[in-house]
């Protein structure tokens, strides 16, 4: 690329519809992505009959976060490679085609096993489709300006994604009795086995995972290659991808090994804190207080419809339940409403600070704080600071996120893009920052743990997973390489 910065011009057509799609891909990934936490707890206890709290239970949750993301980091490298060596329109248009079927299909579950591997679907698409749509919207931008605010605006949605399910996990547990009792597709036959709860709430909430399937395939045929990419091809220079290249010099080396760190660390904080908060939550006195009222009131008013007792006091279980679950929403809302300010206030940092070690320290180091306060403090004795601490540690959290896809792209080189960003993103961040969530999981459950019931045990282990993964990645933000330039390299 030559030495002089290219002007920064409108935004053609053409570049609106491939933000656009982009836009999808950001907000559905993750989208499909924060349908566990939130519907885990009742899948689970349809599925398997297991209270929360048990071995089971936590067994099961642990698979359900940790082998979908084990798959996703495997298969998602793969992905990577691909899109250096398919191109990055192909490889995006077909990731999100995957996780948005397969998030349908999974909501028709008739056993636990076929919810898992549904879910392992959703994350291979998942873990394949950010990096096509970083590397994809890098190369179309080559001022370095509009490239940040593009990679940073468009990755925003992201956390729009998160209120997105937040609101439609909302809408399904307020409409879904009123919706039409669901049925295993003849599609879906070979898994064998019958649908349990056929109005379940958080069936409905998987099924909706199909939405963004819809708007791509009609604008798939209109979308072009990455310039850059395709320049390369078409003259014979494109380099084959080689995963050695990431370690084959000294100052390689060090950005794919330290890059990889804190990718994994940045997901051990959302993993293995954040996204517990939904199990957490409901062991709050005043969630319980109110989740009793509604039982209560559900109760009484069925009684004095003249329904039998026994109807009437599954109708008030179900209410307790419902409003247990709209509570949590509520608070997962607030989660990605942080989430989305700290994409925005990345945005603007990268815009007036030229240190990138600068830069993601600004949003690690108050999270050594911040973490243990929320999870230790606010999510174990108080419900309105579990919402302003949720909004804060989402914001710190989250923002980090969109500093790795603004970052990588230029760190690595056209024919080496995908399969770098992949490396860092689906082993780092997917299959061990991930596993964190298990290691959560499987530490809320031993004695020595403080916290006198599973739902305190489980904030307690939180706050402190959550305080060592930023610890780890502040001190591995000081050996964190700085781009060379603004241009992307060739």
């Amino acid at each position: 690329m030559s030495s002089a910065i290219p002007e920064a011009k409108p935004l053609t057509p053409t570049q609106w519809m491939i933000c656009f799609i982009a836009v999808i891909g950001f907000a559905f990934d993750i989208y499909e992505l924060l349908m566990l936490p939130l519907i885990v707890r009742p899948a689970l206890m349809e599925l398997i009959g297991a209270a929360p709290g048990s071995p089971e239970f936590g067994m099961w949750v642990g698979r359900l976060f940790y082998i979908p993301a084990f798959f996703g980091g495997v298969f998602g490298l793969l992905g990577g490679w691909l899109t250096d060596r398919l191109g990055r329109r192909r490889v995006l248009t077909y990731s999100i085609l995957l996780y948005a079927i397969g998030a349908f299909a999974a909501g028709f579950s008739t056993s636990v096993w076929m919810l898992l591997f549904f879910r392992i679907l959703v994350f291979v698409g998942v873990c394949v489709e950010f990096v096509a749509a970083v590397a994809w919207l890098a190369e179309l931008f080559p001022n370095p300006k509009q490239r940040e605010k593009v990679l940073g605006y468009t990755q925003a949605f992201s956390s729009i994604g998160g209120f997105m399910v937040a609101m439609a996990n909302g809408l399904a547990v307020t409409y879904a009795l009123h919706l039409p009792a669901l049925h295993l597709p003849d599609f879906l036959n070979f898994f064998g086995g019958t649908i349990g709860e056929a109005n379940a709430p958080w069936r409905y909430t998987l099924i909706s995972g199909l939405i963004p399937a819809i708007p791509l395939l009609i604008i798939r045929p209109f979308l072009p290659e990455s310039p850059v990419w395709q320049k390369k091809k078409d003259a014979g220079t494109l380099k084959r991808p080689h995963i050695k290249e990431l370690f084959a010099t000294k100052n390689m080396r060090r950005t794919t090994i330290v890059t990889t760190i804190m990718f994994a660390l940045a997901y051990g904080a959302a993993f293995g804190a954040i996204q517990h908060m939904p199990r957490i939550a409901p062991g709050l006195a005043e969630v319980q207080a109110q989740s009793q009222e509604a039982g209560e009131q559900a109760t009484a008013k069925a009684l004095s419809e003249g329904k039998p007792a026994d109807v009437a006091q599954k109708a008030g279980g179900v209410a307790m339940r419902l409003k247990e679950q709209n509570i949590i929403a509520s608070l997962t809302k607030f989660q990605e409403i942080g989430g989305l300010v700290g994409r925005v206030v990345l945005v603007l940092l990268l815009l007036k600070i030229v240190s990138r070690q600068r830069v993601i320290r600004m949003f690690i180091a108050p999270g050594l704080i911040v973490m243990p306060l929320v999870f230790a403090m606010a999510l174990t004795s108080n419900l309105s600071l579990s919402y302003v601490g949720m909004f804060v540690i989402a914001l710190l959290t989250v923002g980090q996120f969109s500093f790795w896809g603004n970052y990588l792209p230029r760190v690595y080189p056209v024919h080496l893009r995908g399969t770098g960003e992949s490396f860092a993103a689906n082993i780092g961040g997917r299959m061990i920052g991930t596993s964190f969530a298990w290691v959560t999981s499987t530490l809320a459950t031993v004695a020595w743990m403080p916290g006198g019931t599973p739902t305190s045990k489980l904030a307690y282990t939180a706050a402190i997973i959550g305080f060592l993964v930023f610890l780890g990645g502040f001190i591995a933000s000081w050996y964190l390489p700085e781009p060379p330039k603004e241009d992307l390299p060739e």
